[in-house]
């Protein structure tokens, strides 16, 4: 039986339920098969950690984190940048669920480890002798939009960082089922010129990069025709990828609030107005 824990700050109380339907993944919180609530998370919801699998275009095996808000249906689905895994968002995924957004953080068959947490996904592709390169983890990011498409019907944010953030860019323009993008150091990583995929991107997008990087980011972006086009530099030096948002980042409270205005902006609500 999967055990319910509803926190609050003047009382505990547990609960129980029906065997959940994917295996908690116990690195993500301490207590193993735990949903948890908290003051911080949005009215009348309540938080779910979990680690499920599911295939990738060619049939291999993606392992990725679930943190959902229920009764949210709003997704944004998490790509690491090179080396790292799934774990890049452990923290940062956490901070979107407190905003009302439900996540999935996945393991991209380029990557290796970050937080604790191996990149499963790269190590099952290494064993079955698939290729790694960064251009072969398109395949995982658009498995995991139909994954989140056929479970919600409905559109997601897809995230970037680093290698991916330029993938997120390339398959959003097209991809009908992907209402925005949010790419954190994009850049030119791959033996294309990925300036040229993205020219004429119109969706909504917020881009930004350590304050070195931003630079070489606009020029990327320069082709783009967003009526939202969020590109926020740095008033400090900031880090490279996703990791900007991590708390032991100095400058981290400026890249949140730059996102969380951007947020707002492509609400629902807010995108009629507009």
């Amino acid at each position: 039986m999967k055990k319910i824990f509803l926190l609050s700050a003047a009382s505990v109380f547990a609960l129980s339920c029906g065997e959940a339907e994917t295996k908690i993944e116990t690195k993500v919180i301490k207590e193993t098969d735990t949903v948890v609530v908290t003051e911080t998370a949005p009215k009348d919801s309540f938080m779910v950690f979990g680690h499920l699998e599911f295939p990738s275009k060619d049939g291999l095996t993606i392992t990725a984190n679930s943190y959902e808000v229920i009764p949210s249906e709003q997704y944004i689905i998490l790509c690491h940048q090179a080396g790292y895994s799934r774990g890049e968002y452990r923290e940062i995924a956490k901070e979107l669920n407190a905003l009302g957004y439900n996540c999935l953080a996945i393991d991209q068959r380029s990557g290796e480890e970050c937080n604790d947490m191996i990149n499963e996904t790269a190590h099952r592709a290494k064993k079955e002798k698939k290729a790694t390169e960064y251009t072969d983890a398109r395949q995982d990011i658009e498995a995991a939009i139909d994954y989140v498409h056929h479970k919600t019907n409905g559109k997601v944010i897809l995230w970037g960082s680093s290698y991916s953030a330029s993938l997120a860019l390339e398959i959003g323009k097209d991809n009908e089922q992907v209402e925005a993008v949010i790419a954190f150091s994009p850049g030119e990583y791959f033996k294309y010129k990925v300036k040229e995929k993205i020219d004429g991107f119109s969706k909504p997008v917020f881009v930004t990069g350590s304050k070195k990087e931003m630079k070489e980011i606009s020029a990327l972006m320069a082709g783009t025709t967003s009526a939202i086009k969020d590109e926020f530099t740095p008033l400090e030096e900031g880090i490279h990828g996703s990791s900007a948002l991590w708390s032991e980042t100095k400058n981290n409270a400026e890249y949140w609030t730059a996102l969380k205005s951007f947020l707002e902006k492509i609400k629902p609500n807010q995108v009629a107005n507009n």
